[in-house]
Parts: C-alpha cells; sequence; structure tokens
C-alpha cells in the first residue's frame, strides 16, 4: 500500500488570457509528458471543459504478461517519480488496476476541498488506457501483433494545470501544493501559481504564429491498409460468428499506416480545423505522440458520482449539397439496422453500469439521437446511474471497460473473436483517454478518429459494427468515410 505523506494545499485562481485557450498548450510543449485535453466543439454541453498541462510529479505505466490460464493478464508496472535525471523508478508486477487505486488513493483530496469548484479537474491522472488494458479484466488469450508496443495503461499524476470554461468563458490556474504541513504546502502552490502567471505573460507577449492551414492538398496521401477484399472476407467471418449465435454484434476494425515526418502540433491543428470534435485531445509522450479528434464519450462519473456514457453507433457521411445532406441524416434516423446496432450497445451499457450503480438508477435520457460531425453523421445514445456507495471509480472502470461500442456484444465473446480476426492489436485506439480527479470525478473518451505518431509513421485505425445483415462492401466503406478528416489532415501537413 503507498501511503500518504504530504498535506495538499489548493489555490486555485482566475486568469485572463489573450488567445484562445487550446494555444496555450505551446507553452507546455516539449514538457515531459505533456497534454491538452480539447473539447474544440460543442463549447456548451458535452464539450464544456478544456485542461492543459506537463511535467507530471509521477508516471505511471503497464505493459502486460503472460499468465495462467483462465486468469486475467498481469502487468510489468513502472512507477517514475519525477522526469529529470533524478528520477526514481520502481518496477514490479501486479494487478495495474488495483496499483493505481492505491496510487489515487494515496494522493487523493477531500471532495469538500474543492468545494464549489468551476471545473471538475483540479489536479489528477491524466493519460489513457489501451484496448488491452481489458485483458487485466477479462481473461483473453492475446492473439496477434503487438507491433507498436505502446503501454496498455499509461498515466502522469499533476499537481497544477491550466483550465476553461467554455460556457463562462473563464480560465483558471490550479495549483496543488503539498508538504508536511499546510503552511509549506500552501506555500509550494503559490511558488508554482506565480511561476504559471509569469510564464503565460512572457507567452502572450511573443506567441508563436498561429497554425496557416494550406488551401487543400490534391498531393494523394500515400496509405497502406486492408484490401476491399480482405476486410469484406472479415465481414463474412463475423456473419457467420453471428449465424452461429456466438455474438450479436461486433465492432470490426483495421489499420492504416502512412508515413509522417512532419509537426505533430500542426497536424493536431489542421485536425482541429477541419474536424473539431468534443473530446479531442493532444498528448506528447516519449513512446508515441497521440493526436485524436475523438466525438465520442466513454465514461464520466461527477462529483455527485452519477456515471454517464454516450456510445456512437451508426455513421453516415455528409453530402456534398444540400439536400444529399438532409437525405443521409433521414438514411441515419430511419434505417432499421442501425438502430438495431445502437439498441444493443445501449443494453450492453446498462447492464455494464447494473454491476456497480444504485439499483433502479440507470437510465436512457437520450436514444438514437442524430450529431452532426463536419464529415459525418452518428446515432449516439446517453446512458446514466448513480454510482453505488460500495464503489469507486475504479470499480467503475473495470465494470464498463474498453467501451462497448468498440467491441460488440456480448462483450467478452466479441472481444475474443476481435482477437482472432484483427491482425495487429489495437493499441491506444479504441481505449479511452481523459482524467480521473484526485477527487474522484471522471471523464474519458473512447479513442476514434485518432493518429498515433510513432517513429516516422502515423497510424489511425478505423472500423464498424457488424451485424447479421451488414453488406461487407458498405461496411468497408464506411470505414473510408471514417478516415476521411484523418487523411486530409495528413495530407495537408505532410504536404506543406
Amino acid at each position: 500500500m503507498i501511503e500518504r505523506q504530504y498535506v495538499p494545499a489548493h489555490v486555485l485562481e482566475r486568469v485572463q488570457l489573450k488567445l484562445p485557450f487550446w494555444r496555450y498548450y505551446e507553452l507546455f510543449r516539449g514538457k515531459p509528458f505533456s497534454f491538452l485535453l480539447d473539447s474544440a466543439s460543442e463549447p456548451t454541453t458535452l464539450g464544456r471543459y478544456s485542461f492543459i498541462g506537463g511535467d507530471p510529479f509521477m508516471v505511471f505505466r503497464a505493459k502486460r504478461v503472460k499468465t495462467t490460464e483462465g486468469k486475467p493478464h498481469l502487468a510489468n508496472i513502472r512507477i517514475q517519480e519525477g522526469t529529470g535525471p533524478g528520477a526514481i523508478v520502481t518496477e514490479y508486477q501486479g494487478d495495474p488496476l488495483d496499483e493505481l487505486r492505491q496510487l489515487l488513493a494515496a494522493h487523493d483530496v477531500r471532495r469538500e476541498q474543492y468545494a464549489g469548484r468551476p471545473v471538475p479537474l483540479l489536479s489528477g491522472a491524466v493519460g489513457y488506457f489501451g484496448y488491452e488494458a481489458g485483458y487485466f479484466i477479462e481473461n483473453m488469450a492475446d492473439i496477434g501483433s503487438d507491433d507498436l508496443d505502446l503501454p496498455d495503461i499509461h498515466v502522469g499524476l499533476y499537481n497544477s494545470l491550466l483550465a476553461h470554461c467554455h460556457r463562462t468563458k473563464h480560465s483558471y490556474i490550479s495549483v496543488l501544493g503539498r508538504g508536511p504541513n499546510e503552511r509549506m504546502a500552501r506555500e509550494r502552490a503559490m511558488r508554482k501559481r506565480d511561476a504559471l502567471f509569469e510564464a503565460i505573460a512572457a507567452f502572450e507577449k511573443d506567441p508563436p504564429p498561429p497554425w496557416e492551414a494550406p488551401k487543400t492538398s490534391t498531393k494523394k496521401l500515400e496509405a497502406k491498409h486492408i484490401s476491399e477484399k480482405d476486410y469484406c472476407d472479415l465481414v463474412q467471418k463475423t456473419r457467420e460468428h453471428i449465424f452461429a449465435g456466438d455474438i450479436f454484434e461486433m465492432c470490426l476494425t483495421h489499420r492504416i499506416e502512412s508515413p509522417f515526418k512532419g509537426d505533430t502540433w500542426k497536424l493536431y491543428s489542421e485536425l482541429r480545423r477541419i474536424n473539431p470534435a468534443p473530446f479531442a485531445c493532444y498528448l506528447e509522450l516519449p513512446e508515441a505522440t497521440l493526436v485524436s479528434s475523438s466525438p465520442e464519450r466513454f465514461l464520466r462519473l461527477g462529483s455527485d458520482r452519477t456515471a454517464e456514457s454516450r456510445p456512437i453507433k451508426g455513421t453516415r457521411p455528409r453530402g456534398a449539397t444540400e439536400e444529399e445532406d438532409q437525405r443521409l441524416y433521414l438514411d441515419l434516423q430511419n434505417t432499421l439496422k442501425d438502430q438495431a446496432e445502437n439498441n444493443m450497445i445501449v443494453d450492453l451499457v446498462r447492464n455494464d453500469f447494473g454491476r456497480v450503480c444504485r439499483f433502479g438508477s440507470v437510465h436512457v435520457p437520450e436514444l438514437r439521437i442524430i450529431e452532426r460531425y463536419a464529415t459525418v453523421y452518428q446515432m449516439v445514445s446517453t446512458i446514466r446511474g448513480q454510482l453505488d456507495e460500495g464503489h469507486d471509480t475504479i470499480d467503475l472502470l473495470r465494470a464498463c471497460f474498453p467501451g462497448g461500442s468498440m467491441t460488440g456484444a456480448p462483450k467478452i465473446e466479441a472481444m475474443r473473436i476481435i482477437d482472432t480476426l484483427e491482425p495487429v492489436k489495437r493499441s491506444v485506439y479504441s481505449g479511452s483517454i481523459g482524467y480521473v480527479d484526485f477527487s474522484g470525478s471522471i471523464d474519458f473518451n473512447i479513442v476514434i478518429r485518432t493518429i498515433i505518431v510513432k517513429n516516422g509513421t502515423a497510424y489511425y485505425n478505423v472500423g464498424g459494427a457488424i451485424v447479421a445483415d451488414s453488406e461487407p462492401k458498405a461496411e468497408y466503406q464506411e470505414t473510408l468515410d471514417k478516415a476521411r478528416a484523418l487523411m486530409q489532415a495528413l495530407a495537408n501537413v505532410g504536404s506543406e
């Protein structure tokens, strides 16, 4: 058990910013483990808050190892205290979710210290749970190539950050000082606050020029991905499992690869321009850079212990004309196949919530609504429940991870079939990026519409739900529709 060693003291102050909030990530760029959680659309509803930070005081990584057959995987766990040359590193094997629970508990902050807070994240853990983190929860055979070899869980623990509420348009410096007594803790927080104020003033005095979008590139993007025939064959194999009664629905995905030697921050800026999303983010990690414009919330837990998930199932491209756009909107809204796909995932999430939420509290306030994005229409539902007093944040993650919209139903059997059909591991894709506040609040996206840049290559996955009446060629085309914005951003930045 990791024991608490320091008394926390929190300092929160408003700051007047002259530039758009997301631009202040450039203050942190180049700092170890820097992040931007960027609500780039729906600013008064879904995308109400944005956060920026870097240089965590601790980093937690976990990578699965083979374990006894019939049991979930254990992990090689690496805890790094500090980010400089004198960082202290501890390595051991264990259950990473249990270990992360202990780590968060050792640094938690009582909710009353954050009473009346204007934003839900003031200090805490920020990072990702890759898709294969699900192997720590359920028994999986672990078939297929893990060629990206990224950690399955990667989070930094941050005591200071910038926060912004898009509804009020107010920005904040949040610093949690820690020390042997409250006076010393507060002094440390004040020093860090002053340093952030000074850095913001210097940045605003001489900011770098903003990214100027080029004209849409006509250069053909070099892209390596599965052929239409091969994907259609996998669709047919999935349907055979459905006809056999193994599953009702499965999310089948494939990965595209493109060379990329450009600036990843420019890539994010361009993706943000052409495909803004409420759960977008940019993470600079030693292992890779994550560039995301995700529209989907996986899991939120508020200070009132209300849990929420918003699975997406059902997609149409946007039309070239107003008439075509409206036709595609109505087609998505009224097609029974898409309705059935969405209904099955709603039932799956309701079942996941039912394992940890108070009896009778799980409900569906929004069912199969259609949301507009720059390149696609999406069918979305909202499920909510009240987390039972006997359960905590990690219990909620265990009950729901990975998101059912990226697996299928029943979830566990769908995951086992995915393992046999998809040739490479999903890695970060279809996992979740987000935060756990030190008081227990969380918000995580589903990692879709996301580019992983590693060693000069951009990796981006796309997929869709397969059901009994899926038409293979149409399913393949849907995956290309979802890749459109990512490929355009890569082409535009790569051609500058």
